[in-house]
């Protein structure tokens, strides 16, 4: 990517965040709830692209460290009557020390491997979780009581989601996500070359882990109450996925054009066809897959690209 394209790039995230800032301003009750549900997964699906997008290392692990967040600030909370902003610290931090781990275990896996593991892994913590509360603590869920309105989670996210943006352009210019970009095309020559694969990957692995675990905790209060089964529940992997996957990883704020109109698309078909929800999802990947591999912003770029070179 260009220095000049860089420039744009960030200039237009910054008008892209103060126009979604003036949101409260102007929804509120029903639109209220589905800006924040774009605003959590705009998050969401920009975090993973950094490591995804580059590397092509296809992660399922984003509700393993989303349901990390949200369990911890409800058992925090409940159990040991800590406050919610300690927990904001804490299990962010927890999620990025468990995303290392499995990073260093994990990353020398490559293709479908890490794949099913990462998948494994949401699974495994979840019922993990739900086996501890069934015979242990007694209870199927926490509560997570706060003051915060959907206004409030909604400009919290949205201060993350610029914090993660200026993340990635950084990366983007830097000798990191230069290394990513060579790992992606071809990690054997990356490693003759002298990169440090094993560390560039877990890098932006533990960033990811890091990021989804915040906002697991601030998207807690909008739930109320938390149960493993819903934020550990793989469906938020998916979706993550096929929403950057559909806007395209190549650009930083491709993910964001993905969001919103499967956001959208994913609201409609739960309000009137909750059945057929995951069949929604399994259509929406292969659709993806086999006619926009490269997401539409890929498909824009090739057009353009394809018009510029018809006019020479």
């Amino acid at each position: 990517m260009s220095h000049g394209s860089d420039i744009k790039s960030l200039v237009w995230g910054g008008v892209l965040l103060l126009l979604a800032a003036c949101v409260p301003l102007v929804a509120n009750g029903y639109w209220m709830s589905i800006a924040l549900t774009i605003a959590m997964f705009t998050v969401l699906a920009t975090s993973w692209a950094l490591f995804s997008g580059p590397t092509h290392y296809i992660s399922l692990a984003t509700a393993a460290f989303f349901g990390v967040g949200g369990y911890l600030v409800g058992t925090g909370m409940s159990d040991y009557n800590m406050g919610f902003w300690t927990m904001v610290v804490i299990a962010p931090i927890v999620g990025a020390v468990l995303a290392f781990l499995i990073g260093i275990a994990t990353l020398r896996l490559s293709g479908v491997y890490f794949v099913i593991f990462t998948l494994g892994l949401a699974e495994m913590i979840r019922t993990l979780v739900s086996w501890i509360q069934n015979n242990f603590t007694g209870s199927r869920g926490l509560y997570v009581l706060t003051d915060l309105t959907e206004e409030d989670i909604y400009i919290y996210l949205l201060i993350v989601a610029a914090v993660v943006y200026l993340a990635g352009w950084w990366v983007n210019r830097s000798r990191l996500g230069f290394a990513l970009r060579i790992i992606g095309s071809d990690e054997t020559v990356a490693s003759h070359v002298g990169i440090n694969t094993a560390t560039s990957k877990v890098i932006l692995f533990t960033f990811s882990g890091f990021v989804a675990a915040l906002v697991g905790v601030l998207i807690a209060p909008r739930y109320t109450y938390i149960e493993p089964n819903g934020v550990f529940s793989p469906e938020i992997s998916f979706i993550v996925v096929i929403m950057a996957l559909l806007g395209g990883t190549g650009r930083l704020w491709g993910p964001i054009v993905g969001v919103i109109p499967f956001a959208l698309l994913q609201e409609f078909i739960n309000a009137y066809y909750s059945n057929y929800s995951m069949l929604v999802l399994g259509i929406a990947f292969l659709v993806i897959v086999y006619f926009l591999p490269n997401g539409v912003v890929g498909r824009i770029e090739q057009a353009l690209a394809k018009r510029r070179r018809s006019t020479w």
